[in-house]
């Protein structure tokens, strides 16, 4: 995911591998993506060798030189072949890799970001819809002895709400969204 993360970055302009490390460990967090310096100049590695990126050494004045990625024909193609794949949403609620693809491939159109944001909003639809049965499991318990299983329960319970209710507070920004795509005017 790291390659198609730099791909959809360098479609929006050049890029320094120190700034894309930047771009990670700032905006980028909020992706979901925690990755290091080292991880990016090694995918950048690859990424020219697979002929998808190029790049062209830049003088800084005052600073070391810096390589300049950009994308090439190939690398356009394959992160345009990637953002009209078919999106599944993952089990896990806000999993990185919708908000990469809401990200970047919404980025390369209003059809696309909407897209992903209906497909998005109807799995997690789906998913809160299926009763849970945490009282089962919690009834179940049988821990160890240093384990009270009424206070496990209870804890159980207490973080399978938190879940719910983070979904529940997701789906309606998906929700938000998704109308706020829907309903702005084409320019």
């Amino acid at each position: 995911m790291l390659d198609t993360l730099i791909l959809g970055l360098l479609a929006l302009r050049p890029l320094s591998g120190y700034d894309l490390g930047k771009w990670m460990d700032g905006p980028g967090r909020f992706v979901g993506y925690r990755v290091t310096l080292p991880q990016v100049y090694r995918t950048l590695g690859k990424l020219v060798e697979r002929g998808l990126v190029e790049f062209e050494v830049e003088a800084r004045e005052g600073k070391p030189d810096a390589k300049v990625y950009r994308l090439t024909g190939g690398g356009r193609l394959t992160l345009l072949d990637w953002a009209h794949s078919p999106y599944q949403p993952a089990p896990r609620p806000m999993d990185p890799d919708f908000m990469m693809r809401f990200l970047l491939a919404g980025a390369l159109g209003r059809e696309l970001a909407i897209e992903v944001l209906r497909t998005e909003l109807d799995y997690r639809r789906e998913q809160v819809r299926t009763p849970t049965r945490i009282d089962e499991l919690t009834g179940a318990l049988a821990p160890i002895d240093a384990i009270d299983p009424g206070w496990a329960g209870q804890v159980m319970r207490a973080a399978h709400d938190q879940g719910r209710a983070s979904t529940a507070a997701y789906i309606g920004w998906l929700e938000v969204t998704l109308a706020d795509f829907e309903n702005r005017p084409v320019e």
